[in-house]
């Protein structure tokens, strides 16, 4: 399912140069650019420098427990904290998200759940959208 229709919904980096393996937890914050992905565990932030197209994947493996900016991200995992993603945000079917989530496009699949606020970035033309969703149901997650 797709919210908001106009624009590009593709991820435009397919290289992922840095990895966070399954066997690996940090603890501390983590600014990153190009391309990210996390099997394991980061106890802190993570953040895209200001200004790269950054792509963070979150496996089913790997976990966030802080907040989360990229520019786009494929998120598969659990993330605790709020997750803003300037450009294309793909929920999988393994995603929990505890916090809210600001995007501009989202693609969410069946089982991905989110506890918190969807809020969609607006061209500064218009107004913002904002969509609550509760874990406690989450069927209403995939709609």
């Amino acid at each position: 399912m797709f919210f908001g229709r106009k624009g590009k919904r593709t991820i435009e980096m397919t290289k992922l140069s840095s990895l966070v393996a399954d066997n690996l937890e940090i603890v501390g914050d983590v600014i990153f650019s190009a391309g990210l992905r996390v099997d394991g565990r980061i106890q802190g932030n993570v953040i895209n420098k200001d200004g790269e197209r950054s792509l963070l994947v979150l496996s089913e493996k790997g976990s966030i427990n802080g907040r989360v900016r990229a520019y786009d991200a494929v998120i598969n995992g659990v993330i605790a904290g709020d997750l803003e993603v300037e450009h294309f945000l793909e929920l999988q079917a393994n995603a929990k998200i505890s916090g809210n989530i600001i995007y501009r496009q989202l693609q969410m699949e069946c089982g991905a759940v989110v506890d918190g606020k969807l809020e969609k970035l607006e061209d500064a033309a218009s107004g913002a959208n904002v969509i609550e969703l509760a874990s406690s149901n989450p069927a209403s997650a995939a709609r």
